[in-house]
């Protein structure tokens, strides 16, 4: 198995700190929130182990990587810039991209505005979804009694103070409670008024079996250290970002592509999801590949990491033979 090495890399006006393995053609990795470049660490060491480079930052805002502190620099802009920047100090001229959860978007954005660049791209969890006429905010669900999960990410300092209250318990709810679970209807991904994001998780009275306490331990190293703040403005940039691609709207993406998510996962299970992936061919003209993992939760690359990456390895095989 091949061993990770890491280090500092700057790109795109900042430092990223990267999990690396391997020689060949490079695939670079994007986590979602909250994660790090340690949720890639299965993927890491098996591609590399194919024959590839496989590359894994901490995305901006993340771990050991730099954290502006102005909301405006999470953007879709500089989050592709960063993915952009970095394929170039690595001395590469193209790379295949993967992401997951709101690295996905990363991913996908990549993809459709530098398909000189990407070679291929792959999407765990959320789909590409076009931009559409109305600013996401507006679009998501609010009543008297709740609000979803992302409005309440949006006002600068609350979810920071709830999320780092008790960073190791808090991310422990998360992963085994907060985005795998059999959710239906109305209240999937809703807060309610008054409450906080994690009061409805209930973790487990032990860890899943893809899930040591190392594991946990090094996510919660990482988040001692960085705050929440920095993956939360990710969230906080939606609508900008919807504005920032209106010169985008329609425009299909155009490289060969793989979409992966879980049938528990809370991302699929939400109002219209299961339609996108369903019809993700439409706007993903060269989609070789859709794949939907029974019992699977959010974090499909942790807790089915072999299937996860021997879909990903098929699909590396088909664009570099």
């Amino acid at each position: 198995m091949a061993e990770l090495s890491h280090r500092r890399v700057e790109a795109n006006g900042i430092g990223l700190h990267i999990a690396e393995a391997g020689r060949g053609p490079l695939v670079l990795f994007c986590h979602g929130f909250p994660e790090t470049s340690h949720s890639w660490r299965h993927q890491l060491r098996d591609v590399a182990a194919a024959g590839y480079h496989a590359v894994a930052p901490d995305m901006r805002g993340y771990g050991l990587s730099d954290r502006p502190t102005e909301i405006d620099q999470y953007t879709i802009f500089h989050l592709v810039g960063d993915v952009v920047a970095l394929v170039g100090a690595l001395g590469a001229s193209s790379a295949v991209i993967v992401g997951h959860d709101w690295g996905a978007p990363v991913a996908w954005t990549s993809a459709l505005l530098r398909p000189d660049l990407f070679r291929g791209v792959v999407g765990l969890s959320v789909p590409y979804r076009p931009r559409g006429s109305t600013p996401p905010t507006a679009l998501m669900p609010r009543t008297d009694a709740a609000e979803f999960y992302q409005l309440y990410f949006q006002s600068p300092g609350v979810a920071e103070a709830e999320l780092e209250c008790d960073v190791r318990l808090s991310l422990r709810k998360i992963l085994t409670s907060g985005f795998s679970r059999n959710a239906d209807g109305d209240g999937i991904g809703m807060v309610r008024r008054g409450q906080g994001f994690l009061d409805a998780m209930t973790p487990p009275p032990d860890l899943p079996p893809w899930l040591t306490a190392g594991d946990l331990d090094a996510f919660a190293t990482a988040f001692t250290h960085s705050g929440f703040a920095g993956g939360l403005n990710w969230y906080r940039n939606v609508d900008r970002n919807w504005s920032l691609m209106a010169p985008f709207t329609h425009r299909p993406i155009q490289t060969p592509a793989l979409f992966m998510v879980g049938d528990r996962d809370l991302v699929y299970r939400l109002p219209g999801m299961a339609k996108s992936v369903a019809t993700l061919s439409d706007c993903v003209p060269k989609l070789t590949e859709t794949i939907v993992l029974p019992g699977c939760g959010h974090w499909i690359q942790q807790e089915r990491a072999n299937e996860v990456t021997a879909a990903l390895l098929r699909f590396l095989g088909g664009i570099y033979g």
